[in-house]
C-alpha cells in the first residue's frame, strides 16, 4: 500500500483526513440528517425518471433514452461523494484511504467528464429533431442513439484516467489534512512531495479543454435551434420548441455556471470554504434538482411518472 511520508520520514500514515464541514457534534449530526435526506430525494427523483422511460413504451425515443442514462449517471455521480461525506459526519477520525480517495477522485472525475458528454449529446439530440425535423427518423437512429451513449460513457471514464494514475503514483510529504468534503486534485497535488508542473498543466488542460469544447458545442447547437424556432410561423409551435430545449438550457446553465467557477478561474480565488459550496452546488444540489426541472416542464415526462406512481 503506498504509504504517506512526513518530512522527517520518521512515520507513515495511510490516509487523509478530509475535514468536510468542521463543526459541533450536534451540527454534524443536523448536517448528516440534511444530506441523507438530500440523498435519499436525489435517488428517488433520478431512479423515477430512469423507471418511467423503461416501462413507458411511449419514452422509449432517443431524447428520454438520453434522459434515462442521464438520470442513472447523476445517481452515481451523487453517489460516488455523499456516502463517504455521511460516514464522516458520524466519523470521530474522518480518515480515507489512498486506495478509497483516488478510487473517488477517479469516478467523480470520470462521471463529471461523462455528464460534459451527455450535455452535448442532448443538445445534438435537440438541434437534430428541431431544425431537421424531416430527418430526425432516419438521422437519430436507435443505433446512432446506442452509439452515442456507449461513446459517453466510455470516454467520460478514459478523459482523466492517466493524470489521475499518475498522482496516484506520486509520494506525498507534510500533513495529510485535506480542507475539502471529497479528494479534489487541488487539495492533493498540494500535499505532493515534489510539484510536478507536468501533470499540473495536463489536469488543468484537460478540464479547460472538457469544458469549453462541450459548452461551446452546446451554445452552438442552441444558436442554431434559436434561430430555427424564431423562423416557426406560430407561436404555438415556437412555446413548444422553446419548452422542450428550455428544460436542458437549465440543466446545462446550473451544471456549467457552477463547474466553471471551480475550475476555469485563478485556483488563487478560491477560498477553502468557497470551494466546498461550489463544488456541493455541482456534485449534489444539481443532481437533485434536474429530476424536478424535466418533469415540470415536460408533459410526457409528467404523465409517465403520474403513471409510474400511479396518481
Amino acid at each position: 500500500m503506498k504509504t504517506f511520508r512526513t518530512p522527517s520520514n520518521s512515520s507513515t500514515i495511510t490516509g487523509f483526513i478530509l475535514l468536510g464541514f468542521p463543526c459541533s457534534r450536534e451540527g454534524q449530526i443536523l448536517l448528516f440528517v440534511l444530506f441523507s435526506t438530500v440523498y435519499l430525494l436525489t435517488l428517488m427523483g433520478n431512479g423515477s425518471i430512469v423507471c418511467a422511460v423503461r416501462y413507458d413504451q411511449r419514452l422509449h425515443t432517443p431524447m428520454y433514452i438520453l434522459l434515462a442514462n442521464f438520470s442513472f449517471l447523476e445517481i452515481w455521480y451523487v453517489t460516488s461523494t455523499v456516502p463517504n461525506m455521511l460516514a464522516n459526519f458520524l466519523s470521530d477520525t474522518k480518515i480515507i484511504s489512498f486506495s478509497g480517495c483516488f478510487l473517488q477522485f477517479y469516478f467523480f472525475f470520470s462521471l463529471g467528464s461523462t455528464e460534459c458528454f451527455f450535455l452535448a449529446v442532448m443538445a445534438f439530440d435537440r438541434y437534430l429533431a428541431i431544425c431537421r425535423p424531416l430527418h430526425y427518423p432516419t438521422l437519430m437512429t436507435g443505433h446512432l442513439c446506442t452509439n452515442l451513449v456507449v461513446s459517453c460513457w466510455v470516454f467520460g471514464f478514459l478523459w482523466f484516467l492517466i493524470p489521475i494514475t499518475v498522482i496516484s503514483q506520486m509520494s506525498f510529504c507534510g500533513p495529510r489534512i485535506i480542507d475539502h468534503f471529497l479528494c479534489d486534485p487541488g487539495p492533493l497535488l498540494a500535499l505532493t512531495c515534489i510539484r510536478n508542473p507536468v501533470i499540473e498543466l495536463t489536469s488543468s488542460t484537460l478540464s479547460s479543454l472538457l469544458l469549453f469544447i462541450s459548452f461551446l458545442f452546446i451554445m452552438g447547437s442552441y444558436a442554431l435551434v434559436l434561430r430555427a424556432v424564431l423562423k416557426v410561423p406560430s407561436a404555438a409551435g415556437r412555446r413548444k420548441a422553446f419548452s422542450t430545449c428550455g428544460s436542458h438550457l437549465a440543466v446545462v446553465s446550473l451544471f456549467y455556471g457552477s463547474v466553471m467557477v471551480m475550475y476555469v478561474s485563478p485556483p488563487s480565488d478560491h477560498e477553502a470554504g468557497m470551494q466546498k459550496i461550489v463544488t456541493l452546488f455541482y456534485s449534489v444540489v444539481t443532481p437533485l434538482i434536474n429530476p424536478v426541472i424535466y418533469s415540470l416542464r415536460n408533459t410526457d415526462m409528467k404523465h409517465a411518472m403520474q403513471k409510474l406512481l400511479g396518481i
